[in-house]
């Protein structure tokens, strides 16, 4: 994928319960074959899961940038996703 994003997301300052849902939006609004920059404090494995389940093969993910203070994650869209999570990320902040 292109280094160029359609969006970048710096979560660091967002109150936790707001960022799942954040990022799940900002991929939503993105076309097959665009990507999302995220920045954040902390490793985002459980967002990666989170993904998983809610995207399957839909979405990529590829570490730019793995600590120990900044995280920087390039999430793709691969193919139109389909969200089938009832809560947009909220259940797991």
């Amino acid at each position: 994928m292109s280094a160029e994003f359609a969006a970048t997301l710096d979560i660091r300052q967002i109150a936790p319960h707001q960022r799942h849902p954040m990022i799940f939006n900002s991929f939503e609004t993105l076309q097959p074959g665009q990507s999302l920059q995220l920045i954040n404090d902390h490793d985002p494995k459980p967002l990666y899961e989170q993904f998983q389940i809610r995207s399957g093969d839909a979405f990529s993910w590829a570490y730019l940038e793995a600590g120990p203070e900044v995280w920087r994650v390039q999430i793709g869209k691969t193919t139109a996703a389909t969200s089938d999570c009832c809560s947009g990320g909220a259940c797991c902040g």
